[in-house]
């Protein structure tokens, strides 16, 4: 089988829709790469194209510590997470290295912190401890403690620090509950980084490790469990997904072992066997009536894609040698991301891969568009974003590189902020707002 190789014609149904479910409406973002978790907005002229440490910036605010969470956004307020410690310990640093995570946490003094920032000027309007001590778990060095992204419900905003539990705070800061998570061991010590996420009165948690997986729905108000279903898995480090079809509501989930939907009850729906990556990181997310999941570690020559209809039950594992099935559209064995969640705009389905490839597919088909490096050198681990005709993508390295959306490939610019980031954006109203090692920007024509 080839890469780009594509047997099959979809359904008359599918073929018929064009329009990419973007987030129409974007003064809110409440969760993990936007409210539809595909990151890719209407049109909007006053949205940024271009900035830099100085150019189109509102404000700058400064962050201490080290956390990779996303900054998340409802009515004027931002909120993010950080980690801080007292002493010299391992700073993160771009590229891939070090396969393994250090096993013995830095024994300094830390603070697990939650920041509430004002969306027009930046200013702390709260700051909040829920832990200082000593970790007793370990993480990968270019990970941190404060790797999941908030989410949050207007009323209040819920925050998972890995390993450590979730905790809850209304809109003025003040704790509403929290709920400790006994930690346990991860593949090769690397720590957490899946987000929690909203359902209706649900707080949907999953945590996959190398001893008692499981997904779980919290009461959102009291913290309470209302059910916990066990998985049969291995670490994974992705957000799972609430996917609103036009049959039921699910609950999606990607892992090493099998990918799963469950119900709203925790009970299991449909699986396959993906034959996945070593390492399940991206976040799955639906489109054009599918929804998507892949898994893609760059040491794996299986990196596969899937799109998946609606309506399965039971195993829908696809046979040796097939590439789609009654409820698999459409597969590909090597268009699966590493650290990056991909992105559909318009009728195309966007890869970038940790080390700077750019990989277009047909949404409908899977069918190949074009290949082609971002840039030389650059690494990446923030999920791309969309908007008036043009993907952006911002590297480890703390530039984003703004590519044409489109059947042709074309790198239309870059804006550099001269510093390492991890974070994904968020995009409200007419601002871009960027997350960096020590700071984050408020982007504004």
């Amino acid at each position: 089988m080839t890469r780009f190789m594509t047997r099959w014609i979809m359904r008359a149904g599918v073929l018929a829709m064009t329009a990419t479910v973007v987030s129409a409406a974007n003064d809110n973002w409440p969760h993990f790469r936007g409210p539809t978790m595909n990151a890719a907005v209407a049109d909007n002229p006053n949205l940024p194209h271009t900035w830099s440490q100085t150019e189109n910036v509102e404000w700058v605010a400064d962050i201490p510590g080290i956390g990779w969470s996303s900054p998340v956004v409802w009515g004027n307020r931002v909120f993010l997470t950080t980690v801080t410690a007292e002493g010299d310990f391992e700073r993160p640093k771009p590229g891939l290295y070090a396969p393994n995570g250090r096993p013995e946490p830095p024994p300094l003094e830390h603070d697990w912190l939650v920041y509430c920032l004002d969306l027009e000027s930046g200013d702390v309007l709260w700051r909040r401890s829920v832990k200082s001590g000593r970790p007793d778990f370990p993480r990968h060095m270019k990970n941190s403690y404060a790797s999941e992204t908030p989410t949050t419900d207007g009323e209040r905003v819920y925050v998972r620090f890995g390993e450590l539990g979730l905790f809850t705070f209304d809109m003025d800061g003040n704790e509403v509950w929290s709920m400790l998570i006994p930690d346990k061991r991860t593949k090769s010590d690397w720590g957490s980084a899946s987000s929690p996420v909203l359902h209706d009165d649900m707080l949907i948690v999953l945590y996959d490790n190398e001893e008692e997986s499981w997904l779980a729905a919290l009461d959102k108000r009291t913290g309470n469990e209302i059910w916990r279903t066990e998985r049969d898995e291995v670490s994974t480090w992705a957000t799972p997904y609430v996917w609103e079809n036009d049959q039921r509501t699910e609950i999606v989930t990607s892992g090493v072992n099998r990918i799963r939907s469950y119900d709203l009850n925790g009970t299991l729906l449909w699986e396959m066997n993906g034959q996945m990556s070593w390492a399940s990181i991206a976040t799955p997310f639906s489109s054009h009536g599918l929804v998507f999941v892949n898994s893609g570690y760059f040491r794996d020559e299986h990196r596969p894609a899937y799109a998946i209809r609606p309506g399965a039950s039971g195993d829908i594992s696809l046979r040796d040698g097939a590439t789609s099935n009654e409820y698999v559209a459409w597969y590909q064995p090597k268009a699966g991301n590493y650290n990056t969640s991909p992105l559909v705009y318009g009728d195309i389905y966007y890869s970038l891969l940790d080390r700077g490839f750019f990989e277009a597919y047909d949404v409908a088909t899977g069918a190949p568009i074009y290949e082609h490096r971002v840039y030389v050198g650059a690494s990446f681990t923030s999920s791309p974003w969309a908007y008036n005709g043009k993907i952006f993508a911002l590297s480890e390295q703390g530039d984003t590189y703004i590519i044409r959306a489109g059947r042709e490939f074309e790198v239309m610019g870059v804006n550099r902020l001269d510093e390492m980031a991890m974070a994904s954006p968020a995009i409200v109203g007419d601002r871009l707002l960027i997350r960096t090692q020590s700071k984050v920007y408020s982007i504004k024509k």
